[in-house]
């Protein structure tokens, strides 16, 4: 399958013991190097207090913005970190929204998260500026000849989904990027189910913005998530909100830092924030490669099982799927069927209307089962958590 020790995984996830965990698109079992991290520098706050414990920290917590960025091939100065993808999304779109006027247009995926549309309803009600959903191809990634088609002068920002939280269709997202950097319009990337999952390059993609989360598929500490800023961009966008930290006072004004670290705040958990260092460095020393390689093998092997059941459906799209594999059963409620699994030992996901508004209404989904599969699982969890949904399928189980 790959060149990884799973073995090995397995021992560094104390999780792992207590399960089979196939929720790693909701949030992952941390391996034992961060969860060791994040313990030990609570202990260091218990003896020190919390300042105590950063000012003796403060070379490996600075450490923590190279792992970030090395992981997305971005320099440290590029990178802030949040509390959140959503919080990071915000920070970057707000910033962005400050200089949109009456007739403004912003081209988004069909595949935004909930939390983002209703940033984008609230700044196109305040603003005058347009929300335009793209089309999409028949097989579902979003259309980049479409999209080339509807640029023009107006459009101010272009906002697309790497990986939707609702099935494991993955955008084009470095034709995207092309199309915006040729014509000069800043690209928000919401990469939480990308980062982690397969490997990212910013340069590559293309994206000036891009916002991730700590807890998915990198396997960091809920709380955590981080944003990148292109050096380029930084000196052009002004956060929505700041604090002396973000902003130093100077006399009687203040200074904008001249890096990405003008979109945090002061008061943050710290010993989250080594915990999503450690969690990059862990995904590096892995490799991203080896990682989207086992992954998609173990998906694959879901979706193949899944869909030989008698009137279950798989409803990912695209021609190379990740690793979320949604799926219904025929007369069988989603969210009885993931309490199912769990009384077996199986933690599955739930994807509900607002994981993906737009595409929920254009494909008329109900709530799906999702099961995300990551490196430590193995070839039998997958083997038994097929079985335990066949014997649901057959009504052997109760819903």
């Amino acid at each position: 399958m790959s060149g990884l020790d799973l073995a090995q995984l397995r021992a560094d996830t104390p999780g792992a013991a207590h399960g089979i965990h196939l929720n790693n698109a909701g949030a992952s079992l941390m391996p034992r190097p961060v969860v060791e991290a994040v313990k030990a520098y609570f202990d260091l706050e218990a003896a020190w207090s919390g300042h105590g414990a950063a000012e003796r920290e403060a070379e490996r917590l600075g450490g923590v913005y190279g792992s970030v960025a090395r992981l997305i091939g971005a320099a440290p100065d590029e990178i802030a970190l949040t509390e959140s993808a959503t919080r990071a999304w915000q920070m970057a779109f707000y910033a962005l929204a400050r200089s949109l006027r009456p007739g403004d247009r912003i081209l988004i995926g069909r595949q935004e998260y909930g939390a983002s549309l209703v940033a984008l309803r609230q700044v196109a009600a305040a603003t005058g500026a347009v929300c335009e959903v793209l089309p999409a191809t028949p097989d579902g990634p979003i259309d980049v000849a479409a999209l080339g088609g509807m640029l023009d002068g107006r459009v101010r920002l272009i906002a697309a989904t790497a990986i939707p939280s609702n099935g494991g269709l993955v955008n084009p997202v470095a034709e995207i990027g092309a199309l915006a950097r040729a014509h000069a319009i800043p690209f928000l990337l919401d990469a939480c189910q990308m980062v982690g999952q397969r490997p990212v390059d910013v340069a590559a993609l293309g994206c000036d913005l891009l916002a991730a989360t700590g807890r998915k598929f990198l396997r960091g500490p809920r709380g955590t998530g981080f944003l990148y800023v292109r050096r380029a961009w930084i000196d052009q966008l002004q956060p929505a909100m700041l604090d002396h930290f973000g902003a130093p006072l100077d006399g009687h004004g203040y200074r904008l830092r001249d890096d990405a670290r003008r979109f945090e705040t002061y008061e943050h958990d710290h010993a989250a924030r080594l915990g999503l260092g450690v969690a990059a460095e862990y995904a590096l020393g892995l490799g991203l490669d080896q990682i989207a390689a086992r992954i998609g093998v173990l998906a694959d092997s879901l979706r193949q099982g899944i869909g030989a059941l008698p009137g279950a459906r798989v409803h990912d799209l695209g021609p190379d799927p990740a690793g979320l594999v949604t799926f219904t059963l025929a007369g069988q409620d989603s969210a009885a069927v993931r309490a199912a699994l769990g009384r077996a030992g199986i933690a599955a996901g739930l994807s509900l209307h607002a994981a993906a508004p737009l595409d929920a209404e254009a494909r008329a989904l109900p709530p799906l089962v999702r099961l995300s599969p990551h490196v430590y699982n193995s070839e039998d969890e997958i083997g038994r958590a097929l079985d335990v949904l066949a014997r649901i399928n057959r009504g052997e189980l109760r819903p």
